[in-house]
């Protein structure tokens, strides 16, 4: 395939890595300062970009018929645009607020454990996650995932930074050093806890679920998530 990456930092140089040792080709590496670029040499184009970019870059590859993966997060206020858009344009887009393949069976085990927690009030549900320092969002988008899938699957009506009122899922956010990803759900009533994590070692990961996305929507139309890309359904 011929990739085109909207962001070349180092999730975009590690996604560079991750595809030329899969036999693809890096066509166009659009950052910043980046000039004019030829949508027809892309068969598809990842964006992990800034918040402020995310959506002009989207909607500029659905509008010329370029498959779009992207995995940047902190502009979802657009993101029904962006879905709108597809369709109208009978394109082909996934979002994801995080590629790696760990975290996507994460996200569907969250859900399970949810449903199995329901009915027990004695256990208060609460989540961290830490990340690097440079990470602009809080909390992460990874985060608001699992948030929102606690949400649908329990009587929690919200989540929050910070410390919450019962009704409410408490989120921390801590940056530290380097740290590629770690996402704690902690379940804690008067007499034990029960907890479900996820650590990512290096971006590796993000990078290889975001190129299996690229393949697995060569040829497709519509909006699709990671649970369509690893039929998790």
């Amino acid at each position: 395939m011929n990739i085109a990456l909207f962001g070349y930092g180092k999730m975009g140089k590690m996604i560079e890595s991750v595809a030329q040792n899969r036999d693809h080709n890096i066509v166009a590496k659009i950052d910043v300062d980046s000039g004019d670029f030829d949508y027809s040499k892309m068969d598809v184009a990842i964006d992990f970009s800034m918040p402020d970019a995310a959506f002009g870059n989207i909607s500029g590859c659905i509008e010329n018929g370029v498959p779009v993966i992207s995995g940047t997060t902190g502009w979802l206020e657009k993101f029904d645009d962006a879905v709108a858009l597809c369709h109208k344009k009978n394109g082909a887009f996934i979002y994801a607020s995080n590629f790696s393949l760990g975290v996507n069976v994460f996200f569907e085990l969250n859900k399970q454990l949810a449903r199995m927690m329901r009915n027990l009030d004695q256990y208060k549900v609460s989540m961290e996650e830490i990340h690097h320092t440079q990470k602009l969002d809080a909390p992460s988008g990874t985060a608001i995932t699992l948030a929102e899938g606690i949400i649908e699957n329990s009587a929690y009506k919200t989540w929050k930074l910070g410390h919450v009122d019962t009704a409410e899922i408490p989120i921390s956010s801590k940056r530290i050093g380097d740290t590629p990803g770690t996402h704690t759900v902690d379940y804690e009533s008067k007499v034990d806890s029960l907890e479900i994590k996820h650590t990512a070692h290096n971006r590796e990961g993000f990078a290889l679920g975001a190129v299996i996305a690229a393949e697995w929507i060569q040829g497709k139309t519509g909006v699709f998530t990671m649970k369509d890309v690893l039929d998790l359904k």
